[in-house]
């Protein structure tokens, strides 16, 4: 009876032991490669993420805007945001040329700025920064003149950046600006991403990449640089003619890149339409036959990185999102309806349209389910 007990437990075991073995076997395995070239480390991934599933789900946590707000809480083109320490929402509305504040809870607060090119008014503006430095909110435009308003709202002084025209604005933790610049060139224009200190003057020029030849000849699907700035201060930076994506340090040196393979999405022939509405007759349309490796990409202050590639999510609305760990490996990706734009704190703020097309503000939670 003791040696029939014995070789009942032995047989647990083993076949406890031979689940742990199976489920080992069925555990995902990164198939990229980390190595250095030179100083530079280089991150090379598979076609494939790590994760067959979506490694994250979003859960809303409030939304403001769409066809039934009041008027406070509506936007006439919402066209970027800005999170401060506290979790209160700015957004830039473009068109109204104003400012919206929200709570962390999404209650409407105050408006602030107006149309006009005087103290406290805004022309066309592009950008909205929070400075953590000086807690300060920061704003441009095409008149490349930088407003700065209290978080209440109240318009403090404004600078010129010397800059023909700032195309992206951003900020690091130390207060330095970096900017899109750019020169006209019939043969050969450039896109520069400039760095200046808080007083701002010039400290280099880190990036650069192709902006395309002018002329009655225009490719709308062709690569267009893509940056931001990471919780480390590095640029990050990506010219989608290939799946690349590099950090320059606060040195402005190349420090790290993250490489990807991937199939070329095809531009579709419905898509080449679209783009040809409104072109003026003097202007002809010379698309290419796929588009970029990749359109943009958002930040976590995890270190996490989010690339809005052109495959198109279930049902032809919105895109597919590629997800990368702080490590810089691709782990899963996901399908997304929304546009988001900052992630931060474990939330992600997004701009989107409701089915009437109006623009609304929404705050998701994210929940990490692999990683």
């Amino acid at each position: 009876m003791k040696r029939f007990s014995n070789a009942i437990w032995l047989a647990a075991v083993l076949a406890f032991l031979s689940q742990i073995a199976v489920s080992a076997e069925k555990k995902p395995e990164w198939k990229g490669k980390i190595f250095k070239e030179g100083e530079v480390t280089v991150i090379q991934n598979p076609k494939e993420p790590f994760y067959k599933d979506p490694a994250l789900t979003l859960k809303e946590d409030w939304s403001v805007g769409g066809a039934n707000a009041e008027a406070n809480a509506s936007f006439t083109e919402a066209r970027t945001l800005a999170i401060d320490e506290a979790g209160n929402v700015f957004v830039l509305d473009s068109t109204e040329c104003v400012v919206k504040a929200f709570d962390r809870n999404g209650k409407y607060v105050v408006t602030f700025g107006r149309k006009g090119q005087g103290p406290g008014e805004l022309q066309y503006p592009r950008n909205i920064c929070f400075n953590p430095t000086t807690k300060e909110l920061v704003i441009d435009g095409p008149s490349s003149n930088l407003s700065f308003f209290s978080t209440q709202g109240t318009f403090l002084r404004s600078l010129p950046l010397k800059s023909s025209m700032s195309l992206r604005m951003r900020i690091d933790s130390h207060g330095n600006y970096f900017y899109e610049d750019f020169t006209l060139d019939p043969a050969n224009s450039i896109y520069f991403t400039n760095k200046c200190g808080p007083d701002l003057k010039f400290i280099a020029r880190v990036a650069q990449s192709p902006a395309g030849k002018l002329g009655t000849s225009v490719d709308p699907f062709r690569a267009v640089n893509y940056w931001q700035i990471d919780k480390d201060d590095n640029l990050v930076y990506g010219y989608p003619v290939d799946y690349e994506i590099c950090f320059y340090s606060p040195a402005n040196k190349i420090i790290k890149k993250i490489k990807r393979e991937y199939v070329p999405v095809e531009v579709t022939d419905a898509e080449k339409k679209e783009e040809s509405k409104d072109v003026p007759p003097q202007i002809k349309l010379d698309p290419s036959k796929y588009h970029s490796a990749f359109h943009r990409f958002i930040l976590s202050d995890q270190g996490h990185i989010l690339v809005q590639s052109w495959e198109k999510a279930p049902g032809g609305v919105g895109y597919y999102f590629d997800v990368f760990d702080a490590q810089g490996r691709y782990i899963s990706k996901i399908p997304l309806k929304k546009d988001p734009i900052v992630w931060k704190n474990g939330k992600l703020y997004s701009i989107e349209e409701d089915d009437e097309g109006y623009k609304v503000v929404k705050k998701y939670s994210v929940t990490w389910v692999k990683e």
